[in-house]
C-alpha cells in the first residue's frame, strides 16, 4: 500500500490502461463531469465510475457534486510517490550504463 493512503496503492491504481486514460483527460482539464469522461470509452458508465473510484481511493482523484452531476477532477500530488521511484532507478540506469560504457571503452584501447 501507498504511504500517502492506504486504502489503494497508487501503483496498483495506474496499472490500469484505462485509468491512465482517465488521469491524462484528467490532466487536460480542470473538472470533467462524468459524462464526458464516459463519452471518451467505449464502455458503459458503471464501468467508467468503477475506474474512478479506484483512482479516487488512491487519492488521485477528487469529486464535487453539482446538481445531479458528479465532476471530477484530478490531485497529481500522489503521483510524486512514481516519479521518484522512477527518478531513482533512471539514476541507477544512466550509472550504470556510463559504467557500461567506459568499460567498452577501454576494451577498445
Amino acid at each position: 500500500m501507498s504511504e500517502n493512503n492506504p486504502l489503494r496503492d497508487v501503483y496498483d491504481a495506474i496499472a490500469d490502461p484505462t485509468r491512465r486514460r482517465l488521469i491524462r483527460l484528467l490532466a487536460e482539464k480542470e473538472e470533467i463531469p462524468l459524462h464526458e469522461l464516459t463519452a471518451q470509452f467505449q464502455m458503459g458508465r458503471t464501468a467508467v465510475s468503477k475506474h474512478l473510484a479506484i483512482l479516487k481511493e488512491a487519492g488521485l482523484v477528487l469529486d464535487r457534486k453539482v446538481g445531479r452531476e458528479t465532476r471530477f477532477r484530478l490531485n497529481a500530488s500522489p503521483l510524486k510517490e512514481i516519479q521518484d521511484w522512477v527518478a531513482f532507478y533512471s539514476k541507477f540506469w544512466s550509472s550504470n550504463l556510463l559504467r557500461l560504457n567506459q568499460l567498452l571503452e577501454e576494451e577498445e584501447e
